[in-house]
């Protein structure tokens, strides 16, 4: 069966130049954005230079004969497949608010100030984040649970919390990416034509160096840290944590229970909203305190403990403890939180709807294709493709999907071993992801660790790390396997 998608007489008109129009646009206008607004970029700037974006694109394809319905249909299609991470980002909010009010999320950070030293705190966060998501397949659910706390915990200890928030999403996707769990480490198999576990092995030799490398960096950092600085800040902290919230191990149910729903492969919005429940009743049953201070005046405790549940739910949590960085870090959660991302993410996929819909996006890909001639030449490609779909359409699964439909046939014209093609989805596609603010992974990764996209990015190394070495493997022709030797790396 051919693969090969078939374009419509209208979407073969598209060139390269008009592809490069809409581009050129969106580059331009986020560019502009970014030097305005700053890190204010994402909250409500960027979606207008998308939109606008997504408006040329149409241009473009009503000038090559697609009428309106089209269009509006390739858009409609388009948001469609962020229903799930929509309803996904909306439970992740409410779960943050009630794990901050029931002390889940106060007594993990209580615990990491006691464990962990500032000159290990940035690589031990990536090989904690990294374990858990090994183990459960998920770098969502890492980043939103034990993530949140690293994040308090490095607010706490006075380090960095963009270096911390890159040492989290590197682990978190390093174990993502190696996960037989994964939804992406099974989709890039099937996609490429290889089976699962060739393509895990396959994926060690340009993942693990990776990981290395990213860890001597986090440990090397971490040796500038002003422990005596840092001494004192994590004091105060520890005092002010204690005095607002019931600090106990009982309050690590939540995310006990929740690891282990996930370790199970059980649906991820049932998982979320039953560690949320679990975190509901311990603070009716722990912080009966900090619930009516977040209520207000009520006429009985009933219902003040009623209004403090449900305002934390749909508005997240308020700590007023006096200390400005605590409060900043534990004001946050709630449905409502989630809206800005959620925002961006629409308008991201329906600029990459257009692009894809018109031809755009496939005429850029066989443009691209010109200029392979040699093996390296075809994975440092497929790499640009995967990292240019998750610019433009935003969704990590597109970003594996598209270029791995785009380019099966070329490897298989050059006798390559489909797990070539596999390991260079996940190793551009899947990791590349969060580095993108408009894209679903990026808004996630920020909105849920509190830290801006373009503050957290320069310190995700792993994430730069993969695509590297899947470049300079391919040019070397390092553990490249041919259908031909059967090469078992």
């Amino acid at each position: 069966m051919d693969n090969t998608p078939q374009l419509s007489e209208s979407q073969l008109k598209a060139t390269v130049l008009q592809a490069l129009i809409p581009i050129s646009v969106l580059v331009f206008l986020l560019s502009l954005s970014v030097y305005l607004f700053g890190e204010d970029s994402s909250y409500g700037p960027n979606q207008i230079a998308l939109c606008v974006g997504t408006i040329v694109a149409a241009m473009v394809g009503w000038k090559n004969g697609q009428d309106w319905k089209q269009i509006e249909s390739a858009m409609t299609s388009g948001i469609s497949i962020a229903i799930k991470p929509i309803m996904i980002l909306f439970s992740v909010g409410l779960l943050i608010g009630s794990w901050i009010l029931s002390g889940t999320v106060p007594t993990m950070i209580y615990y990491s100030l006691l464990m962990l030293s500032p000159s290990i705190f940035y690589a031990a966060s990536c090989i904690i984040c990294g374990l858990i998501a090994l183990s459960i397949g998920s770098s969502w659910t890492v980043a939103g649970t034990v993530g949140i706390a690293l994040i308090g915990a490095a607010a706490g200890m006075g380090v960095s919390v963009e270096v911390t928030a890159g040492a989290i999403i590197s682990g978190a996707y390093f174990g993502d990416k190696m996960s037989p769990l994964s939804e992406t480490t099974n989709l890039a198999p099937a996609v490429a034509g290889t089976d699962l576990f060739s393509h895990i092995g396959h994926m060690v030799w340009t993942t693990f160096p990776s990981i290395i490398i990213a860890l001597i960096l986090y440990t090397i950092i971490g040796f500038n840290i002003d422990s005596n600085a840092s001494a004192d800040d994590l004091a105060i902290t520890m005092r002010l944590i204690t005095e607002n919230f019931t600090i106990n191990p009982l309050m690590l149910l939540p995310i006990v229970a929740l690891l282990v729903m996930a370790q199970k492969k059980m649906p991820p919005i049932p998982t979320i909203l039953v560690g949320a429940l679990i975190g509901i009743i311990l603070a009716l049953v722990f912080q009966r305190n900090a619930i009516l201070n977040l209520a207000g005046d009520t006429p009985n405790l009933m219902l003040g403990l009623f209004k403090g549940v449900w305002q934390t739910l749909f508005d997240g949590f308020a700590l007023n403890s006096g200390n400005a960085t605590l409060d900043d870090l534990m004001t946050r959660g709630g449905m409502s939180s989630m809206l800005n991302t959620i925002w961006l993410v629409l308008c991201a996929l329906m600029f990459g709807a257009v692009m894809e819909h018109t031809g755009l996006l496939q005429c850029l890909v066989d443009y691209m294709l010109s200029f392979v001639h040699s093996t390296g030449s075809l994975i440092a490609t497929t790499v640009a493709t995967c990292i240019g779909a998750n610019l433009i359409t935003s969704d990590q699964y597109i970003a594996i999907v598209l270029p791995g439909r785009m380019y099966k046939m070329e490897y298989q014209i050059r006798n390559l071993d489909p797990k070539n093609l596999s390991r260079t989805l996940e190793d551009a596609g899947t990791v590349t992801s969060p580095l993108v603010p408009w894209n679903t992974c990026g808004a996630y990764m920020s909105g849920t660790l509190g830290v801006a996209t373009f503050a957290y990015l320069p310190y995700c190394f792993f994430n730069f790390l993969c695509p590297v070495m899947a470049i300079i493997y391919g040019f070397m022709n390092f553990k490249i396997a041919s259908v031909l030797t059967k090469q078992t790396a």
